[in-house]
């Protein structure tokens, strides 16, 4: 069982920055791939983007690319979302989640273990 905590989410103008942080309980972190959703209200939960185990590959939705950046820290058991450039349709609660797939994972039912989510609003 990995726990996921998020944290650092709040209240952002827009063109502003947050960083989300994702800490998970367990040393096999660096065995997992994480990914980040987001789910705005009255709207299906969307993909974010990705990170393989070693962080050496990402990739994002088309939605936020060029604007935020996953990183991780497998000695921190730490997975980042730093997003800049935000927009008021980037409010969302945004959650980190681990799969145990090797691949780029964009489907929320092919990550097992998900955190409880943290909340993004972005004033105009």
């Amino acid at each position: 069982q990995v726990q996921l905590v998020e944290s650092g989410g709040g209240l952002v103008q827009a063109g502003g920055s947050l960083r989300l942080s994702c800490a998970a309980s367990r040393r096999t972190f660096s065995s997992y791939t994480m990914g980040w959703f987001r789910q705005a209200p009255g709207k299906e939960r969307e993909f974010v983007g990705t990170i393989t185990r070693s962080g050496s590959s990402t990739n994002y939705a088309d939605s936020v690319k060029g604007r935020f950046t996953i990183s991780r820290d497998n000695n921190l058991n730490t997975v980042y979302l730093q997003m800049n450039s935000l927009k008021p349709e980037d409010t969302a609660v945004y959650y980190c989640a681990a799969s145990p797939f090797g691949t780029v994972v964009v489907n929320w039912y092919d990550y097992i273990y998900r955190g409880q989510g943290t909340q993004v609003t972005v004033s105009s």
